[in-house]
């Protein structure tokens, strides 16, 4: 699938932090459907029981979509927390191999957003799923001093022209 964009990196997020040494530094892509993608992969150290990772940082993956679902139509000044996330895990996720993360607005109003987010292997097959809910907030709500240039401060540039998909379109 076609790369329309690419979203910023913070600083310290587990899922996206470029400067956290136990992240998983996952960049993320607007692409053409309006969907936000990732190509990533967890370590040894993501696991809860040996070649499996914990099924908490599936759901923060999962999570991090959700958001950066709302970005992918360029706009990274909206920022929310999450209300609800329902979690189906379908498979076990592994760690040490490429995996994919796609999350995809389902509905949107001035102050909520509704996400579909899943985590597949590189043969589509759906591994773990969410759906979730956001309040958008202004930033100064959600942390105090919190300066969000500072913190997603990284945008990496790269020739990533297209994410290999043969998943299911949510």
């Amino acid at each position: 699938m076609k790369v329309v964009g690419k979203q910023s990196n913070s600083r310290m997020c587990i899922i996206c932090g470029m400067d956290n040494p136990i992240g998983l530094h996952a960049q993320f892509y607007n692409m053409e459907d309006g969907s936000v993608m990732t190509p990533f992969s967890y370590t040894e150290n993501h696991q809860s029981f040996p070649q499996r990772v914990h099924g908490g940082l599936a759901a923060s993956m999962l999570d991090e979509l959700g958001l950066r679902a709302l970005w992918a139509k360029g706009d990274e000044s909206v920022f929310g927390v999450t209300m609800s996330l329902e979690v189906k895990y379908r498979r076990p996720v592994p760690y040490g191999e490429e995996l994919i993360g796609r999350g995809i607005l389902e509905k949107e109003t001035s102050k909520f957003a509704t996400v579909k987010a899943g985590i597949y292997d590189k043969a589509g097959n759906l591994l773990a799923e969410a759906t979730v809910k956001y309040i958008k907030m202004d930033v100064g709500q959600i942390a105090e001093n919190a300066d969000p240039h500072e913190e997603m401060c990284y945008l990496l540039r790269d020739e990533v022209k297209e994410i290999a998909w043969c998943g299911k379109a949510d």
